[in-house]
């Protein structure tokens, strides 16, 4: 064996020359999951078929440290702060994170691609969180990730897509929530559960609450926080009430795109894709008597505190959403869940509403607030792992 070439498919409908390789000399090919790029050549090869992450962020790290091996340390943490940046948006991509052009270009790419999709392109996205050959889902070159999977028998492996990044997997999951049929976006959180956990997806985790397998395992393990252990212990609404659950979702846009107010649907699951919304990253309403509103929060800290003015911002939301909130709300009962994963400080205190200074809330407000929520709110925490969810490819 003279030696091996390494060739590198890097764009969908490319394929090897048949002259590759020349006689005595071994062969790499290096492709994406686009199966005609190198079936052919894989037949003719006979050549075996294998998976390959991509870099780690250690790995990367460790490739700035040796690309700037020679530079003064506050100059290599420079350079990591910005490839790590770059990789945040796009994913551990070599090729796109160490050139700068081809990353402002790449990005241009990737964003335009689920800005523009429409609900048949958004639709090749049910091929995240399973395996599969992009060939029919080309929009998985911008938006996906080969993650190597080992089978069950010995030696046997297969590859899942996943969203390349957290940040193009938050856009892409809210794209697809708005454009998707329900069958198809419950489809593809099915597949995506267990990833919305382990890599703590933010406030995208919220849509796993559609998966009724994620919903059994959190019944289960909900422990309520009390702010005193005198008082009578309460079952969470969603413990209660197991054998209903949120099959729909509803996405809530900024209140700036928001025309008209749409009535209360019970079990539907809503999400806002404004940012930094306040106290919850989604919610639900239960019928009961009086009708009972489950705040949804993803929490890694140990405390989760929040505040009288983001209690008021929060209901203020609510009341320009829905029709006739002001009325609807009086009886209303609240309960909070906050869902941590298994990884994290667990939450094990009563979560306070504090009253600190703010222009937009008079005083006597602020304490009716806090009054409210010590006494009224019910809270639950829970910590789960993907393990604890049954796993679809």
């Amino acid at each position: 064996m003279k030696g091996y070439i390494i060739h590198d498919l890097a764009e969908p409908d490319d394929a090897p020359s048949d002259d590759l390789p020349p006689r005595g000399w071994g062969m790499v090919l290096v492709s994406p999951p686009f199966e005609r790029n190198y079936k052919e050549w894989v037949k003719r090869s006979d050549a075996k078929k294998m998976v390959m992450d991509c870099p780690g962020e250690s790995d990367v790290k460790a490739m700035c440290v040796w690309m700037r091996r020679h530079q003064p340390v506050r100059e290599q943490a420079e350079y990591w702060k910005v490839v790590k940046g770059q990789m945040d948006e796009v994913g551990p991509i070599p090729r796109y994170i160490f050139d700068e052009r081809k990353y402002d270009n790449w990005v241009q790419r990737c964003h335009k691609t689920v800005d523009e999709a429409t609900s048949s392109v958004i639709l090749q996205c049910i091929g995240l969180g399973r395996g599969g050959s992009w060939d029919l889902m080309k929009v998985l070159y911008w938006l996906a990730r080969v993650v190597r999977v080992r089978g069950k028998a010995g030696g046997s492996e297969f590859f899942s897509n996943l969203p390349v990044s957290a940040h193009l997997g938050n856009k892409t999951l809210f794209k697809s929530a708005n454009l998707m049929q329900q069958v198809d976006f419950n489809f593809l959180i099915s597949g995506l559960t267990d990833y919305l956990i382990s890599e703590n997806f933010g406030r995208c985790t919220v849509f796993a609450f559609l998966n009724g397998s994620f919903v059994s395992a959190i019944e289960r393990r909900l422990r309520e926080l009390r702010p005193s252990p005198q008082l009578q212990s309460h079952r969470c609404a969603l413990a209660v009430y197991s054998r209903e659950r949120s099959t729909r979702h509803h996405v809530l846009p900024p209140l700036e795109h928001f025309s008209e107010r749409i009535d209360v649907d019970h079990w539907v699951l809503y999400v806002t894709e404004v940012e930094n919304f306040p106290l919850v990253d989604g919610f639900f309403f239960v019928k009961t008597k009086p009708m009972t509103l489950v705040g949804l929060r993803m929490a890694t800290a140990g405390e989760h505190h929040t505040t009288a003015s983001t209690v008021r911002q929060f209901t203020e939301y609510l009341a320009a959403y829905f029709n006739g909130w002001e009325e609807s709300s009086r009886p209303l009962s609240w309960e909070m869940i906050y869902v941590q994963h298994a990884d994290s400080t667990p939450m094990n205190d009563w979560q306070r509403c504090d009253v600190v200074s703010s222009d937009n809330v008079s005083d006597d407000e602020k304490q009716k607030i806090a009054a409210f929520w010590n006494e009224k709110v019910r809270q639950y925490q829970v910590s789960i792992s993907s393990r604890e969810v049954p796993r679809r490819v």
